[in-house]
């Protein structure tokens, strides 16, 4: 399988009151294309800014991040972004939301215009919002605002999508159906997905490997080998999902007081 990422020696600084800060050192990854990875740690850990600097939105100290083997320097139409807090056009509809995402992408594959009309019918269907395709986003749950959310991504048909922690603020229920949305069109769509979460339990529904960070650095890998679709309850006992599930608690709280300590030292 081909290398779709490479992130290579990367370091960042966060500048505070007149000193820097150290928020990434020397991080090395590589994802394979079609690969779905979590990255998972704690509030400050670096993660966020990892994924920042991956969509080109922040420029890093030193290090160099390659997509098909070319270096990263700036956003792209390769990348598409799921952000936690929606970020949608209150103006405008469901429709014309994903639209407005999905416009230039789609010129540049020359769809004629119904033909892109069609597209993005087809993904707000894939995340079950045809009845509203017509609302607009205050007449919509924080869920459905979400799903208006993914079906924009993935409208952009771009290779790869970042999410930053796109679920942490919807309540459980919906959660777990926005994970299976997520995993479900990730693998129709042939996505490679980069997904940065503090949920132990939706990185193992979600991944094919975790990485677990600490402050500033990479501390661990740990391989997913569950088979999909991944239910908890029917996974909850099952010797192998515990061991998992055991492995990345301990990964995960090993450090965390020293993530608190870094995190408060930023604010110094």
């Amino acid at each position: 399988m081909s290398k779709k990422i490479e992130i290579r020696d990367i370091c960042f600084d966060y500048i505070g009151k007149n000193k820097a800060f150290g928020a990434l050192e020397n991080i090395n990854l590589e994802v394979d294309e079609g690969e779905f990875i979590c990255i998972l740690g704690s509030s400050g850990c670096g993660k966020s800014t990892l994924l920042s600097i991956l969509n080109g939105l922040n420029k890093p100290k030193s290090g160099e991040i390659l997509i098909d083997g070319k270096k990263v320097v700036g956003s792209g139409a390769d990348r598409a972004v799921v952000f936690q807090n929606y970020s949608l056009f209150p103006f405008l509809t469901v429709k014309e939301n994903v639209m407005f995402g999905a416009k230039k992408s789609l010129k540049r594959k020359n769809f004629t215009k119904e033909e892109r009309i069609k597209r993005v019918n087809g993904y707000i269907e894939a995340v079950g919002l045809l009845d509203a395709i017509d609302k607009y986003p205050f007449e919509l749950s924080g869920g459905m605002q979400q799903r208006v959310a993914i079906a924009r991504a993935l409208a952009l048909e771009a290779d790869i999508l970042l999410l930053d922690e796109p679920f942490s603020a919807i309540d459980p229920k919906l959660r777990l159906e926005l994970q299976e949305l997520v995993s479900q069109l990730s693998k129709i769509h042939k996505k490679t997905v980069v997904f940065v979460t503090h949920d132990i339990d939706e990185a193992i529904l979600l991944a094919d490997r975790v990485i677990v960070m600490e402050p500033k650095h990479i501390k661990q890998a740990i391989n997913i080998d569950l088979p999909y679709p991944r239910i908890r309850e029917e996974l909850v006992g099952q010797a192998h999902y515990e061991e998992i599930h055991r492995k990345l608690i301990s990964s995960f709280y090993e450090n965390i007081e020293q993530n608190i300590y870094e995190e408060v030292k930023l604010w110094e």
